[in-house]
């Protein structure tokens, strides 16, 4: 029995035939853009195993945002510095305003207490504390050997505190004939003040006295009938430079 070789359409397609077949579809597919956009499943996998910081993107991303955040830190740190430096610069302008404050202040008072001081020294008071006139000045009598008195007569019991009646400095301290013991002080302003009939001297010749200072008790030694005061005011230390006492303490402020 005789076979046929078949032919026609019903013939398969030789190996060769299919596999050019599939190369040009795969041509076409690639052509087309297909293949571009599938893959395999092993393909898949090892992509979806990789790690994202394996991309350039990511990497650029997280450099990016770590820059960001060391910027966002250095400005906070130095808005922080200049804010600190700004308060220490504020508290050293309120100290050195307060310092030149409390300056000023210990200077006024210095100068007031200056002043005070000045005016102190510069003042005048009565001899004896409290005391009234007894005697007045000129007064005629046996008593004086010029034949008035060459000064006035301050009320004093024995034994009462003498003060300088000014800033001045001793120039006589001792017996002084019918005025016992006395004390001249020769006055900041010039003059001299005389104090007479002491029972007691507390000063010395060339000491500087102040207004109210002590410098004897009150008696009545020399020429005196009883405890009190004589007080003179002069131009010189001499006796006879006399002048009125009361119109000398009235001048200077005094009230007799």
């Amino acid at each position: 029995m005789a076979f046929t070789r078949a032919t026609g359409k019903h013939r398969g397609p030789s190996r060769m035939a299919r596999r050019s077949v599939g190369i040009a579809g795969a041509a076409t597919l690639a052509g087309a853009g297909v293949i571009g956009t599938l893959a395999s499943p092993a393909l898949a996998a090892d992509t979806d195993n990789r790690s994202v910081e394996d991309t350039g993107l990511i990497k650029v991303i997280t450099e990016d945002s770590l820059a960001e955040r060391i910027d966002a830190q250095a400005a906070a740190q130095e808005q922080e510095a200049f804010e600190v430096a700004a308060k220490a610069k504020a508290k050293a302008e309120a100290k050195r305003k307060a310092e030149a404050r409390a300056k000023e202040i210990r200077e006024a008072e210095q100068r007031a207490a200056r002043e005070a001081e000045r005016r102190r020294l510069n003042s005048f008071q009565l001899p004896v504390e409290g005391t009234y006139v007894s005697t007045g000045y000129q007064t005629s009598g046996s008593l004086w050997s010029s034949g008035s008195h060459s000064g006035i007569d301050f009320h004093a019991s024995y034994g009462s505190s003498v003060v300088s009646v000014g800033s001045g400095t001793v120039v006589e301290a001792g017996w002084g004939g019918a005025y016992g013991n006395n004390i001249v002080i020769r006055m900041n302003d010039g003059t001299y003040t005389q104090y007479g009939h002491l029972s007691s001297i507390g000063v010395y010749v060339g000491q500087s006295v102040e207004p109210g200072q002590r410098i004897g008790i009150s008696g009545s030694s020399g020429n005196s009938t009883g405890p009190h005061l004589h007080f003179e005011a002069r131009t010189t230390s001499e006796y006879g430079s006399d002048v009125n006492p009361i119109s000398y303490l009235r001048a200077r402020g005094v009230n007799v």
